[in-house]
């Protein structure tokens, strides 16, 4: 069983909606570009794809459309070594579809996903025999600003006491503003939702939009003091780690970037695949930032790990061997 604060070494279960997704090739502006390409995103497929790199078996459940871009998005995810059986296919909403527009100084994204099959999804997700032996269910903030029935389902999962649920629950905030109302909806039921999980991750950045601009790292934990272990993400500067142990801050490491979207999973799957192995925070929060360096690299969500032996090279690093390397 949980401890309700971090997760046994077992199976993840992922569950929320994956999108087919266009942007520009080479990456520019829509207006401007001649060629797009094909490619997936969804925050909890991400984070399933990069705990599969990891070694750890993970499942995502969602639902698709019973189009080409369903088709797409459910062979890609399962082609990163993730279990798709439990994603469902909707005869009627189709999947829905993301269009990147790369600009100079940030990435916008045009969703198109109202009425799609994953924003069809509601609690009884949560009976798919998958759970009974998962060892972590990982949710986002993006899933309760799809429906009121994708609402009930987050809530519904986060309402079970930790003493009554084998797995433990790992939650990023992910706020999307673009999904919700312009009236303070978001800050308040995200807030709610991120206190009841047992794991919780939020930029400090998107915090700050939601809580307060001033607030610091520290801040955000005593807004959200409920989660075990909170871990704020200071853009590329550091993360920041409160757990039961301490809190602890890891500097990021230096990374040539291209493409920021997918950064954020990329961390919390390292991160949790640390936990998972038994990995102190701050072993946890360097192997989060290598992964997230990964995602960085490439115009899609999903890039390619370092090979084994720089990976375990940067994880057994000492502290100045690290700080020499990271971002200060």
């Amino acid at each position: 069983m949980s401890t309700g604060r971090r997760p046994a070494d077992g199976p993840v279960v992922c569950v929320g909606e994956t999108m087919a997704a266009l942007a520009p090739t080479p990456p520019e502006s829509l207006y401007s570009a001649d060629e797009l390409s094909l490619s997936v995103a969804g925050a909890e497929s991400n984070v399933a794809m990069y705990l599969a790199d990891l070694g750890r078996p993970v499942s995502w459940l969602s639902a698709l459309g019973d189009d080409a871009f369903g088709r797409r998005v459910r062979t890609a995810v399962a082609a990163a070594g993730v279990d798709v059986t439990g994603v469902r296919t909707d005869p009627s909403r189709p999947t829905g579809l993301l269009v990147k527009d790369p600009g100079s100084e940030r990435t916008r994204v045009h969703y198109y996903r109202a009425g799609s099959a994953a924003s069809a999804l509601g609690p009884d997700v949560l009976d798919d025999p998958k759970l009974r032996s998962a060892a972590l269910l990982h949710l986002t903030g993006i899933t309760p600003a799809l429906s009121s029935s994708c609402r009930d389902l987050v809530r519904r999962a986060l309402d079970t006491p930790a003493d009554s649920r084998p797995y433990a629950i790992s939650f990023d905030v992910n706020h999307r503003p673009a999904l919700w109302p312009d009236d303070g909806t978001a800050a308040d039921v995200l807030r709610a939702l991120a206190d009841r999980a047992d794991i919780v991750f939020v930029g400090l950045d998107e915090a700050q939009e939601l809580w307060g601009a001033d607030l610091e790292p520290g801040g955000v934990r005593r807004l959200l003091a409920g989660p075990g272990i909170l871990v704020v993400k200071d853009g590329g500067r550091a993360a920041h780690a409160f757990t039961a142990e301490g809190e602890f801050t890891v500097p990021a490491l230096p990374t040539d970037v291209v493409e920021p979207v997918g950064a954020g999973d990329a961390f919390a799957a390292g991160f949790l695949a640390g936990l998972l192995r038994g990995d102190d925070p701050r072993r946890a929060l360097r192997l989060g930032h290598i992964t997230a360096s990964s995602a960085l690299k490439v115009t899609g969500d999903h890039g390619p790990l370092p090979e084994d032996a720089v990976l375990m090279g940067l994880l057994g690093a000492t502290d100045a061997e690290w700080l020499r390397r990271a971002v200060v």
